[in-house]
């Protein structure tokens, strides 16, 4: 419901104003809220932060109507003014404009012209809450949406991609905050959602250095894909960067005592990347499946704190740029053999 703030030191205006727009005051159409001044309509806008429009006078004591046209963006930059005053000269009509005012009614008042105006201006003030609000929920998708995603979605082609599923060479990894948990049950939620924004910040721009991309956050763990030349390697110089640059947090943070460490898996190989989801529901996430990505969460799974581990298959392509430990054969789920494990430690 409209909100409008009637700023007049006539308290007639008050009583033709409750008279006039009875209609609409009865069926909830609009909601009126009445100042005697300047200084008034300010403490009144406090209160009614979500006032859409207000009908001003100019001569008032205490502060007038362009003193308050004046300080009206610092209070709310959202209202539009309408300026209702027998001071209809065009000096007066200039001052006003000069200062916001949407429009301009004499007095006498109106009431027809009145409610039109009205009537357009609270048209005016909700698309520009529309626009607003497009521009935020624009904002808040570039959170969620990779940035090549966003850079064609006003194109025809934007609705074909989605239904484009491929197989691509890339590598994935699976970077977990140890111990995490046991901070997240014991803490208020605002500490550790602060907490864990915080790491995951250092560690995505450690990922996005190395132009791969968080493909999902997984509680307290992250999901990246690294494509191109030299996926692996990249994912690899990540994986170290952004493990060090969490070791070297100190223990004190947000008044807990916690040193954080992760556990990393890393894999590459053939993958399926595409819309996984569900079309009735209407939620679907643009991300990578396969064997290969299986593999990198369980070796993700077996890494204890501050290690980063890969198969052997991927230690031989990489061998010659990374120092790596043999840790020995583990078991995985789906495998019939167990799966000889490097460490890469830098």
């Amino acid at each position: 419901m409209p909100k409008i703030l009637v700023v007049d030191d006539e308290a007639d205006l008050e009583i033709l104003v409750k008279q006039k727009f009875r209609r609409q005051i009865r069926e909830q159409l609009y909601e009126f809220i009445f100042a005697v001044n300047g200084q008034d309509a300010l403490e009144k806008l406090t209160h009614h932060p979500d006032v859409d429009i207000m009908l001003c006078d100019i001569n008032m004591p205490v502060m007038d109507g362009l003193t308050l046209l004046s300080r009206l963006k610092e209070a709310n930059s959202l209202i539009k003014s309408v300026i209702v005053s027998a001071y209809g000269d065009m000096d007066n009509i200039r001052a006003a404009m000069n200062r916001g005012a949407f429009d301009f009614i004499t007095k006498p008042v109106n009431f027809e012209d009145l409610e039109l105006t009205v009537k357009k201006t609270i048209q005016h003030v909700a698309q520009i809450r529309q626009t607003l609000q497009a521009i935020k929920e624009n904002n808040i998708l570039r959170m969620y949406v990779d940035e090549t995603v966003l850079n064609f979605m006003d194109t025809s082609e934007f609705e074909e991609s989605l239904l484009v599923n491929e197989t691509v060479d890339a590598s994935v990894a699976f970077i977990d905050i140890c111990g995490f948990t046991a901070i997240a049950e014991k803490e208020a939620p605002n500490v550790v959602v602060k907490l864990l924004n915080n790491y995951f910040d250092i560690m995505v721009k450690e990922i996005i250095a190395q132009n791969g991309y968080v493909d999902k956050f997984i509680g307290d763990a992250i999901m990246a894909v690294f494509r191109g030349e030299y996926h692996l390697d990249r994912a690899l110089e990540a994986a170290i960067s952004l493990r060090d640059k969490i070791q070297s947090l100190p223990e004190q943070i947000e008044g807990l005592s916690y040193a954080p460490e992760l556990s990393i898996g890393i894999n590459t190989g053939e993958m399926i990347s595409g819309n996984i989801g569900s079309a009735n529901l209407r939620r679907l996430d643009y991300t990578v499946i396969g064997d290969t990505v299986n593999m990198a969460a369980r070796l993700q799974a077996a890494a204890a704190s501050g290690q980063i581990l890969i198969s052997e298959e991927n230690y031989l392509k990489v061998k010659e740029s990374f120092s790596c430990n043999k840790v020995g054969d583990i078991r995985m789920k789906n495998k019939k053999k167990p799966v000889v494990v490097y460490e890469v430690l830098s």
